[in-house]
């Protein structure tokens, strides 16, 4: 199965760059490149991509609001959204994984980094880097939004392995870490993985990492139990 990339960004620099090495590998394939957020909308729509790989900060339409567009369409229920940003002054990339965007790179992501990263999310599996993720969300959401108090999650409707496997998931491991940890096969990790994110109402791994930051289930500088 091809994996077919949208590609975000009003850098060509980028977009080329990114094309040159996202084209060379067999199972994946740039089928549009747009400039704006807007222009990336409709081509999710009309390309039929897999992947969109996102810039913020991009004219007419922002990546943020093209995200939120996207994942609030229903026909492109199966798209995600890896947001492209600079670790060190991007403080929007957290809203746009609340939007549901599915991870991050940063820009200047090595080549067989940016390769991994798309298949990854691709298949649903992972939220790429957990040192990234660990550093970029608990930067942002050490302190739970202000609509949203710390104790309104309903985490109470989670069993207790359901909430050991959240607090793994949040810091960023695989199914395969999770499976190795907890010494159970990978399919049992996925299965609880995916019954925590229908009990929570959310569209992917992505999000319940927002969300057990956010409510103070794991915090910044813990590492995993």
């Amino acid at each position: 199965m091809t994996v077919r990339v949208l590609l975000a960004d009003d850098q060509a620099l980028i977009r080329g760059g990114f094309r040159l090495i996202l084209d060379t590998e067999p199972d994946i394939e740039v089928v549009a490149e747009a400039v704006n957020g807007r222009e990336a909308v409709d081509l999710a729509r009309t390309a039929r991509a897999d992947v969109v790989l996102m810039d913020i900060r991009m004219p007419t339409m922002d990546g943020l609001e093209a995200t939120r567009r996207i994942v609030a369409d229903d026909n492109l229920a199966g798209v995600r959204i890896l947001i492209l940003t600079t670790f060190d002054n991007d403080d929007n990339v957290v809203k746009a994984l609340r939007a549901g965007a599915a991870g991050f790179l940063g820009k200047n992501v090595e080549p067989a980094e940016l390769v991994r990263a798309v298949r990854t999310v691709a298949a649903g599996e992972a939220l790429l880097s957990p040192k990234a993720t660990r550093a970029l969300i608990g930067r942002f959401l050490s302190q739970p939004e202000p609509s949203e108090p710390a104790d309104s999650a309903p985490f109470d409707t989670l069993t207790d392995r359901e909430r050991e496997i959240l607090t793994l998931v949040a810091h960023g491991l695989s199914n395969d870490d999770i499976a190795e940890r907890l010494y159970v096969s990978p399919l049992t990790a996925k299965t609880h993985v995916n019954r925590t994110m229908t009990k929570l109402a959310v569209r992917d791994r992505a999000q319940l990492v927002v969300l057990a930051y956010q409510h103070g289930l794991v915090r910044p500088g813990d590492g995993p139990p």
